[in-house]
């Protein structure tokens, strides 16, 4: 069926990839705030005195002036509205997607802090670098220790991670343990360390940074089965803290465009264009897609949302992959 032409001087925005919709002039005076790259949507002006939040697209819903150095969030019905943000941790953070997730929270106004064997590059007085090697159990619970007695999060999010691919026949048990304590045990390091301040506040995030390749994919033994163990403490978790107004949840890119990606694919070679054009978008993902899924599973108002799975992969978690 055919779409209507849109009155002269109305905009269009993006639906999905080569798909435009039409969308009425704003009013006099309103604003637009970017939801996706290069997708503008309209903003109504807000009242004097309040701001807006998301509730669904396109439905804005009023709340009042918070107080000063906070903001609120709607939780849902009956649910209470909690003020944001707070103190968040994330691992891995010192390039590509953990690096990404910092600058987002840094973004919303939590104060950071960036674990990795590296400090993260971004220069913020709200971000604190902790320079720590996680696949070192001691030096991880060290870490911890620090991180809760200063700052006590309640937001974690925990992307580290390391691949050790190998065929099966020379697959190495050193390095299926050494994914174990980098995927595994930090994850219950991290959480239970945190585990009493959140408590204390009844509110809790969790992310747990996993993989498409769960779903398989060759000479990934090692990986693919500590990652595969994350939807499992995640699952478990969800079921123990919800009543604490904790929530766990997982997300699972495919294909991103990182560091780690081109120490396995050249950067501009027919393989990665291959790769590219087997994903059924049609493209390879960017760290600001995983960012977002992020930042929709810490959001104060995702309350009702735990113990779930997001695979951020450009459709390839229904189709195949092949590296």
């Amino acid at each position: 069926m055919s779409a209507a032409r849109p009155p002269e001087g109305a905009h269009t925005v993006a639906e999905g990839e080569g798909t435009p919709v039409h969308a009425a002039r704003p009013p006099e005076g309103a604003h637009t705030a970017a939801a996706g790259e290069g997708t503008p949507v309209r903003a109504a002006r807000p009242p004097e005195g309040a701001h807006t939040v998301a509730e669904g697209e396109g439905t804005p819903v009023r709340a009042a002036r918070p107080p000063e150095g906070a903001h609120t969030v709607a939780a849902g019905e009956g649910a209470p509205v909690r003020a944001a943000p707070g103190v968040a941790l994330v691992t891995g953070a010192s390039a590509g997607i953990g690096k990404q997730i910092c600058a987002d929270l840094l973004a919303q106004g939590y104060e950071v802090l960036a674990l990795a064997r590296r400090k993260a590059g971004i220069d913020h007085p709200r971000l604190h670098s902790i320079e720590v090697d996680l696949s070192d159990a001691s030096a991880t619970a060290q870490a911890v220790r620090e991180c809760v007695e200063r700052f006590a999060p309640t937001t974690i999010v925990h992307n580290a991670g390391a691949i050790r691919a190998a065929p099966l026949s020379d697959v190495k048990l050193d390095d299926l343990d050494a994914l174990v304590d980098l995927h595994l045990g930090c994850a219950i390091a991290l959480v239970q360390g945190a585990l009493p301040a959140m408590r204390a506040q009844r509110f809790g995030r969790v992310v747990l940074m996993s993989s498409r390749t769960v779903l398989g994919l060759a000479t990934r033994t090692s990986y693919s089965a500590t990652k595969a163990g994350m939807l499992g403490l995640a699952r478990t978790w969800a079921l123990e803290l919800a009543a604490d107004g904790i929530t766990v949840n997982v997300v699972a890119p495919g294909p991103i465009r990182t560091d780690m990606f081109y120490d396995l694919v050249q950067a501009g070679s027919d393989k990665e264009r291959a790769l590219a054009a087997s994903v059924p978008v049609k493209r390879l993902g960017e760290v600001a897609d995983v960012a977002r899924a992020v930042r929709f599973f810490t959001e104060p108002g995702s309350g009702f949302v735990t113990g779930q799975v997001l695979y951020v992969c450009g459709g390839t978690s229904i189709a195949s992959l092949v590296l």
